[in-house]
């Protein structure tokens, strides 16, 4: 048996600069990985298939496990097939891209059942054929992601030190948002960045690396937040009787908060259950180290 760790992510920051030709956004996101993640088994032999005790998550031939199988198949033949088990923890619909984060996971455990025929930036090209985030999950790490999500580029080590173990609240409503919805809705208001301003901003979060990067915003939040008020309101009444201040990560419906290690995550859970009803999403993660 063959086990990986596929760790969420967060957007910490997520500028769309426009809408390609091909219909996919152009971004520059500063990602980083959390220490919340799936696990991934692998057992080779039989044909391909996957289970999973996450009776929400469908595991036939649409979920991205076996979707990268199949791409990484079809770059190495003679892959012997077999069977996935995923032990869910990151939730569906949440912009944290557990679902990118298996895809990711499955092409190294088969690089590495196979006696890693392909290199990271090889697996990577795989990955960017199965998803446009996926290419992130292959390595990891504290990264600026530009393009479609395929570009990337590690932070620079003083940034990246000031981000790792950094403590994070999530929560999540008892609703997901996709992926094209979140961009669609913002490509019909058109209020793109430029990439000068995603840039001077980036270049000035640079200079003081321990403030919060995510005071630069998410473009994809307004529209989100438009759509889905409980979302909106949640987050407002946080701010305003808890004191703290949840932005939203990717394109939702998830939202953290980098917190101090005094902040308590119980009244928040309690106001979140009150609103939300049983449904509410909420726990403690860190910034892998």
């Amino acid at each position: 048996m063959f086990v990986a760790v596929a760790h969420a992510k967060l957007n910490l920051t997520l500028a769309v600069t426009g809408r390609r030709p091909d219909g996919f956004h152009e971004l520059w996101s500063l990602v980083v990985d959390l220490e919340l993640a799936d696990h991934l088994s692998f057992i080779p032999g039989g044909p391909w298939s996957l289970t999973s005790a996450e009776a929400a998550m469908p595991c036939d031939d649409t979920n991205l496990v076996l979707k990268a199988a199949k791409a990484f198949a079809k770059h190495y033949p003679q892959v012997k097939a077999g069977r996935f088990h995923l032990d869910k923890k990151v939730p569906m619909g949440a912009g944290l891209g557990g679902g990118s984060a298996d895809a990711a996971a499955t092409l190294r455990l088969l690089n590495q059942a196979e006696g890693q025929p392909f290199t990271v930036g090889a697996l990577e090209k795989i990955a960017a054929e199965v998803g446009s985030d996926c290419p992130y999950f292959v390595a990891g790490g504290k990264q600026l992601m530009r393009g479609r999500g395929e570009i990337l580029e590690p932070v620079p080590p003083a940034a990246a030190a000031a981000l790792a173990g950094r403590r994070v609240f999530l929560i999540k409503p008892p609703f997901g948002v996709a992926t094209p919805e979140a961009y669609a809705a913002l490509a019909k208001t058109q209020q793109y960045q430029s990439i000068a301003q995603a840039r001077a901003a980036w270049q000035a979060w640079l200079q003081h690396p321990t403030s919060d990067p995510s005071v630069l915003g998410n473009d994809l939040s307004g529209p989100v937040f438009q759509k889905h008020l409980a979302l909106a309101t949640a987050c407002e009444r946080l701010a305003r009787e808890q004191g703290v201040t949840f932005r939203m990560t990717g394109s939702g419906s998830a939202c953290f908060a980098l917190v101090e290690p005094a902040v308590p995550l119980a009244p928040i859970q309690q106001a979140l259950r009150a609103w939300w009803g049983s449904g509410a999403w909420v726990v403690e993660t860190r910034i892998l180290s």
